[in-house]
């Protein structure tokens, strides 16, 4: 099946009130993984590459084009995103690339700075029939959308939302990133709010600190695209872990890495039933 468009994932899910899981790659084990936990959910999924996963390997281009190369090999609609990009030079190399979309993060800067930033970013990449989602939080926050105690304001995300044409918008509504335990308490009622101001899908940030049934919830209360990372990176180390403490003496790295790209398949195939069930309708 051919790579599809973000939007046509994501805009399906919204209409019928499911959630869309997008996951973090930052090894290649890491995207077969959820590739084959897709295929094992039968649902389609969104493969995410983070600016700091592109520093890691040394540029976006090594990695991004492999993650591309399992996309369009899948057996199930897969979309490749850019996430947490804050260089706009960034955001050129994964349009060039071919990425399905982009999440442009302005949002540590003031309010109107990140609305302009934003509308040229969505302006580009609308140009090369890119999605882009945005992160909107704490005005001027030092960790923007997810400082502590930050949440998202719904008429002014609504403006924000008229201004930029962006195609999704993340929101500050109790999560964290890289949070390792799963006890965030979420905020149903803004959710709620949020969905019923807005005319684009809602993102759920640092959704590995919630637990299974506050995700559901969330979905349940007009969350779409749910970004999950370090939950699975720990089930991935884990698994990995196991098999290096049984056998000292290994060398094979093949061994722990597939070690935890299994773990890590059935992980994901999990959280997508979870994510993909029909939420009832929340008044």
């Amino acid at each position: 099946m051919p790579l599809v468009g973000t939007g046509d994932i994501v805009g399906p899910a919204a209409a019928a009130g499911r959630g869309v899981g997008a996951f973090n790659v930052i090894q290649l084990e890491h995207a077969q993984a959820i590739v084959a936990g897709a295929e094992a959910a039968g649902s389609p999924v969104i493969l995410q590459v983070s600016e700091n996963t592109a520093r890691y390997h040394g540029a976006l281009a090594a990695i991004g084009t492999a993650t591309l190369a399992v996309a369009r090999a899948a057996a199930v609609p897969v979309a490749v995103h850019l996430d947490h990009a804050t260089s706009a030079g960034l955001v050129e190399e994964a349009v060039a690339l071919g990425f399905s979309s982009v999440m442009y993060d302005a949002s540590t800067l003031p309010y109107e700075e990140n609305l302009r930033a934003t509308a040229r970013v969505r302006a580009r990449c609308h140009a090369s029939g890119v999605w882009v989602e945005a992160e909107l939080g704490e005005v001027g926050g030092k960790d923007g959308v997810h400082a502590p105690g930050a949440r998202t304001d719904p008429a002014e995300a609504a403006d924000f939302v008229a201004a930029t044409g962006v195609d999704a918008l993340a929101v500050a509504v109790g999560t964290s990133h890289a949070m390792a335990t799963r006890d965030a308490a979420l905020d149903f009622g803004l959710i709620a709010a949020l969905r019923a101001r807005l005319p684009v899908p809602l993102v759920l940030h640092g959704s590995s600190g919630v637990g299974d049934e506050d995700l559901a919830t969330a979905v349940a209360h007009g969350m779409t695209k749910v970004n999950i990372a370090t939950h699975l990176n720990r089930v991935f180390t884990r698994a990995a872990r196991e098999v290096l403490d049984a056998d000292r003496a290994l060398a094979d790295t093949r061994r722990y890495l597939g070690a935890g790209r299994t773990a890590m398949t059935h992980e994901v195939t999990r959280l997508l039933g979870i994510l993909d069930a029909r939420a009832e309708t929340v008044v």
